[in-house]
């Protein structure tokens, strides 16, 4: 006849038993001297307020001094816009630019204009290099062509007005297309330019425009005016 077998104890249940009952006390434990702490912080603010308050004081007073000087570098950076003035050649002169730095040439004589403006111009663009609203509420895309060669070199082609054309309404919601570029434009792009109400800036119009000052609709002809629903 077989023995009876002898249950095994298991005291790992016992010792985690043990354990969670030890525990148990630990948190109360942290969670009293939490609440105590607190209401230690509570009871020194309550005695001392007019810390808090000069606290407040002191970071109302940045934020005023931070706005004001942020206010302040605005109207340089329109005073300067407003002076600005460039030219073709020499120096520094837009034909020296590079493309991205021409772009960038670009926006800057549109806030000199007036207008709200950034430059966009990166890989998968759709064709447009900067974005503005004009004072009226028109908003502008343009696409800036840069020719090293601008005199001798090849013209702006009927290809970019395409491009620009199938985008600037339906991709950046704009109401006028410009093309820009210190060089000239094909015969067919001036065609096809004027059928369709694209504005072409070619390097006689950049050159007025640059070093004149005037807005670039005041040295266009044909810019589409402003509907009511475009003013502000």
């Amino acid at each position: 006849m077989a023995g009876r077998r002898t249950p095994v104890r298991r005291r790992g249940n016992r010792r985690t038993a043990r354990r969670g009952s030890t525990n148990w006390p630990a948190g109360a434990l942290a969670a009293l001297v939490a609440i105590s702490a607190a209401g230690a912080v509570v009871r020194w603010l309550a005695a001392h307020w007019w810390l808090l308050a000069v606290a407040l004081a002191a970071a109302g007073a940045a934020a005023a001094v931070a706005a004001h000087r942020r206010v302040r570098a605005a109207r340089q950076r329109q005073l300067l816009a407003a002076q600005l003035r460039l030219a073709l050649t020499g120096p520094g002169g837009i034909d020296q630019m590079a493309p991205d730095a021409f772009e960038y040439a670009v926006r800057d004589l549109l806030l000199r204009d007036g207008c709200r403006a950034r430059k966009v111009g990166r890989a998968n663009d759709q064709s447009v290099d900067v974005l503005a609203e004009d004072p009226t509420g028109r908003r502008w895309a343009v696409q800036c062509k840069h020719k090293q060669d601008p005199v001798g070199g090849r013209p702006v082609s009927v290809g970019v007005l395409y491009a620009l054309a199938g985008t600037y309404r339906r991709s950046h919601g704009a109401h006028v297309a410009v093309v820009v570029t210190n060089g000239r434009f094909s015969r067919e792009s001036l065609k096809w330019g004027a059928e369709h109400g694209i504005l072409l800036v070619d390097r006689t119009s950049l050159a007025r425009w640059a070093a004149g000052g005037r807005p670039l609709w005041e040295v266009l002809p044909r810019v589409p005016a402003p509907r009511d629903g475009h003013r502000r």
